[in-house]
């Protein structure tokens, strides 16, 4: 191991694959043995939903990506903070190079960095070939094949409308009545794979605290109806300070993963809203959104 860190985390033009994460996962995996892989469950197409755990702390804590389709910029950001948490831990270099350690010692993360594989790839390569779902998808998407707007996945569920944290009434809000590129929770709480995968590692890994990273707004949202804990807002101010984003204390807003978590946990929940625009983010924006997120997760191993 040098003390130079190998960029193994990076976007090609525009495209971000589910087959590019995949690879650059086996590079950082096979750079830092240290990071640990567990697949929690797989897709609506049958993907891989992968887990990747760092550090050994009795602390745990969750954050993941691409739960929206054409919000893939996530996934690189959090892996690239993997990459560059790895390097730090194992050679005592880099930004981090005197602290991993300590965090690492005190937390143990655990990233989810793709939710919704079969999404992301719709979003950046159309319908596959064969697909049993070629009309229904172009049905859903408004008659179109340019799916570089679609937030659901493969079957046109909106995956932060999918969790049992006051579901019916935003399934009412919303007014979407079927499938669509967004905003449909389903035909009930808990139906997709995706939902269904996120839900169950949370259970069985009983976090303390959790992430779910989505663009845009540059927003920190931290509360759910009075359930987050009292900590929760200075927690969001202290995010909020290190990253340049606001935290927003939301109303009507409901379905959300991080609104099941505090929810049923009453732990700390986030939902961090990175970089400004229309969905989905052009590539121009990936270092500065890579380093108001890296900040604030670094922050976020602190607290």
């Amino acid at each position: 191991m040098t003390n130079t860190r190998q960029r193994n985390v990076s976007i090609d033009g525009d495209i971000y694959t589910f087959d590019m994460m995949m690879h650059q996962v086996s590079l950082l995996r096979n750079t830092y043995p240290c990071i640990r892989q567990e697949v929690i469950g797989h897709s609506v197409c049958g993907r891989p939903i992968l887990a990747l755990g760092l550090g050994t702390g009795l602390r745990k804590l969750h954050a993941n990506a691409s739960v929206h389709a054409n919000e893939w910029i996530t996934t690189p950001i959090l892996l690239q903070f993997v990459e560059e948490l790895s390097f730090a831990s194992t050679t005592h270099c880099g930004r981090y190079g005197d602290i991993a350690p300590v965090w690492l010692d005190k937390n143990t993360l655990w990233i989810v960095p793709m939710v919704n594989p079969d999404g992301v790839n719709l979003v950046q390569q159309g319908i596959e070939e064969g697909s049993l779902l070629e009309r229904e998808l172009i049905c859903w998407n408004g008659g179109s094949r340019d799916f570089s707007r679609w937030k659901a996945n493969i079957r046109g569920v909106d995956l932060n409308d999918q969790f049992p944290a006051g579901w019916e009434e935003e399934r009412i809000r919303r007014g979407q009545k079927g499938p669509a590129s967004k905003d449909y929770g389903g035909s009930a709480a808990l139906t997709e794979p995706e939902a269904i995968a996120l839900s169950h590692f949370t259970i069985q890994e009983q976090f303390d605290a959790v992430l779910s990273l989505h663009t845009q707004g540059k927003e920190i949202y931290w509360n759910y109806r009075d359930c987050e804990p009292p900590e929760a807002e200075e927690w969001a101010m202290r995010l909020g300070r290190v990253s340049g984003y606001l935290p927003v204390q939301l109303t009507d807003s409901d379905a959300g993963y991080k609104d099941w978590f505090i929810q049923y946990f009453r732990r700390p929940g986030f939902t961090i809203e990175a970089g400004v625009g229309v969905n989905p983010l052009p590539v121009e924006q990936f270092e500065q959104m890579y380093q108001d997120i890296s900040n604030l997760l670094a922050e976020w191993l602190t607290i």
